[in-house]
């Protein structure tokens, strides 16, 4: 299989000078699935030419094809294959266009790729007989390469292709081992899919080259040979749709399950569920520019698909995972449910404080009781990061055991060294870390890397402490010159002079102070607007414990204290605080119980401002695996720093003596 892709992306040499490097999967990637179609079609050519030739209705030529085939869904119209093609001599070019345009509609990958353009751009730059003959002598046949090492040859090809062009591969497929992982967690608690002629169906909504249905495909075939898998998928670039569509053909899948648009504004499957949703969205997509689609639907509450809440426009992952639990086959259905599995960076876990869309698309995951287990991955996993990413199972419909709970699963040790890294790539899970993480999820036990917990261990309440305001207030010079730079009393004539000359000292009181200064600026002919009034004790004003508390003068809290902004603060407390019921219904006696345990003695003036209170949701996940390592020892450090002294003046030295 190495060889093979050293053989394939070895074309790109014979494309240097025609084309930059960075551009040579234009044309590698679209003829590479030429052969591939080529090789598929091979065993049957001549039946399908018949067939194709009797019948001219292209839905029951397709049905006969596939009668005849087993399987195979598109045709070539011509007699062409790459080994005439190249025999052609000077009709080359246009034989290879003619063998191109050739194929059933349902194969689009070749107008996706302008292949056409290319043809002719190889013909003028004297390389296109190189080019048919190299991909001529490659044997992509399913018998030598299977469906499943074609997916790995395709995700290679992709990786050199984005490596080449500084793009991010990571928006577009992901690794085979992740993928692997990920669908044994979500085939996992389907008992149901191991009976008999099973019918499942998986659906991708960032499908890209189509990666995560083949794998999950090929996992269903081996736990039941008898069951069906119908995939479905919807990609955003036009590359990776036409790739993914044609290996669905080529594998007998319906190409017309594949579909081409952007998902978050426009789902192109709306009244579709499934058993099964797989992917692996763009980490911190920014969707600024489809924020009047996306905010438009999530006006419309829970008939639409982002009615929990919205995420910053920084980052789309959560709008993805709505979008995902919408598409999931009811749990009062007759197939019982479905399972998601989603990728995801850290940012969904905790990203956005109480009250946020980010905390209150978390707490309606959660409170629906969707969430079954996050497993943290190591880093370095991915072509593109190194960043901390987890993987997320979804169930509306959970076994009696794991009701109400989430289970966190700590893989972040179990990555085993690559021998050569790709990209960012630098670790793997291998088969015997596969194989403990489904253990440990089987399991569903408490260890020190996996943790049980309530759906509402994730959920707390925000409350606001405030603290009265107190002010003692002084009209000293340095306090007036402050007055006097303040962009809205600055230029209040004989304001200045007029506060020099009030002599009342210090006052602790703030009514007292602006009752006497009023009645001295009013001897003065000066009258301040409510705005400059308030600007100007505030101005004026110091703080100060040993003050008088200031209280509102009017409205409906007159008579009450002030809060006292700067000294604003907030306090998260735990649903479940301190052994008290673990529920929404305990609010009031768990915040009461906190504040005076925890606040009150610390500061006896202090107040819960009710009106602010939130509900947030976050989910700490490393918090709950830190494992304390102590500092090492400062002789060590000490050594250490010596050692690296006398290497450095060794090093002078021989410079010095080398003058």
């Amino acid at each position: 299989m190495v060889d093979l892709q050293k053989d394939v992306w070895a074309v790109a040499d014979t494309l240097r000078g025609v084309y930059a490097r960075n551009k040579a999967g234009d044309v590698i990637l679209p003829m590479t699935i030429l052969r591939r179609l080529e090789c598929v079609m091979a065993p049957h050519r001549a039946q399908v030419a018949a067939i194709v030739a009797q019948q001219p209705n292209e839905t029951l030529r397709v049905k006969m094809i596939k009668s005849f085939t087993g399987g195979v869904k598109f045709y070539n119209t011509t007699t062409h294959t790459l080994a005439t093609v190249y025999d052609s001599g000077d009709d080359m070019a246009d034989n290879l266009l003619e063998y191109v345009r050739g194929f059933s509609k349902d194969i689009d990958v070749f107008a996706n790729f302008h292949l056409p353009q290319h043809i002719e751009r190889m013909r003028k730059g004297g390389i296109l007989a190189t080019i048919v003959r190299q991909f001529r002598d490659l044997d992509l046949s399913p018998e030598t390469v299977p469906n499943s090492k074609m997916g790995e040859l395709f995700e290679h090809l992709i990786y050199m292709d984005f490596e080449s062009s500084n793009a991010e591969s990571g928006d577009h497929y992901t690794p085979r081992d992740a993928i692997n992982l990920l669908v044994d967690l979500l085939f996992a608690e389907d008992d149901n899919a191991l009976a008999g002629d099973a019918i499942r169906s998986i659906y991708d909504p960032t499908v890209g080259t189509g990666g995560m249905l083949s794998v999950a495909e090929e996992h269903l075939q081996r736990m039941n040979l008898d069951a069906e898998l119908l995939l479905y998928g919807q990609e955003l670039r036009s590359e990776s749709y036409a790739m993914c569509r044609s290996d669905m053909l080529a594998k007998g899948q319906n190409p017309q399950n594949i579909v081409l648009g952007n998902t978050l504004t426009n789902d192109l499957f709306p009244d579709d569920k499934f058993n099964y949703i797989l992917s692996n969205p763009p980490y911190g997509v920014d969707w600024k520019n489809i924020a009047e689609d996306v905010e438009k639907e999530h006006k419309k509450g829970f008939s639409g698909r982002f009615g929990a809440g919205l995420p910053p426009t920084s980052d789309g992952a959560l709008l993805f995972v709505q979008h995902a639990i919408t598409k999931m086959n009811p749990a009062d259905s007759q197939d019982g449910g479905a399972r998601a599995g989603i990728v995801l960076n850290g940012s969904p876990l905790f990203s956005g404080g109480a009250g946020s869309g980010s905390s209150s698309i978390r707490g309606w995951l959660l409170e629906k009781d969707l969430i079954e287990a996050i497993v943290a991955l190591p880093n370095d996993m991915f072509y593109n990061t190194g960043i901390p990413t987890y993987l997320w199972v979804f169930d509306n419909k959970k076994r009696t055991e794991r009701k109400g709970k989430v289970q966190l699963i700590d893989a972040t040790d179990l990555g085993a060294k690559m021998r050569k890294s790709l990209g960012s790539k630098r670790v793997e899970i291998d088969e015997a870390a596969r194989e403990r993480v489904l253990q440990q999820y089987a399991a569903m036990e408490s260890s020190d890397t996996s943790k049980i917990f309530d759906n509402l261990d994730f959920a707390s309440w925000q409350i606001t402490v405030e603290r009265p305001m107190r002010r003692n207030f002084e009209t000293t010079p340095e306090r007036v010159s402050l007055v006097s730079e303040h962009k809205s009393l600055g230029d209040v004539d004989g304001l200045s002079g007029a506060l020099i000359s009030f002599n009342g000292g210090k006052y602790l009181n703030r009514e007292k102070f602006l009752a006497d200064l009023g009645k001295h600026l009013g001897s003065r002919g000066i009258n301040l607007t409510s705005a400059q009034r308030k600007a100007l004790w505030q101005t004026l004003g110091e703080r100060d414990d040993s003050a008088d508390i200031c209280r509102f003068p009017s409205g409906k809290n007159k008579g009450e204290p002030e809060p006292d902004i700067p000294l604003r603060d907030t306090e998260n407390i735990p649903f479940g605080w301190d052994g008290n019921p673990k529920s929404h219904d305990a609010k009031e006696a768990t915040i009461k119980a906190y504040f005076e345990a925890e606040v009150k003695p610390h500061f006896k003036d202090a107040w819960i401002d009710y009106t602010k209170t939130k509900v947030g949701y976050e989910i700490p996940f490393p918090l709950h695996f830190y494992k304390y390592v102590p500092p090492r020892a400062l002789a060590d450090i000490d050594a250490d720093l010596d050692e690296s002294l006398q290497e450095i003046l060794g090093l002078l030295r021989k410079v010095e003596e080398g003058k």
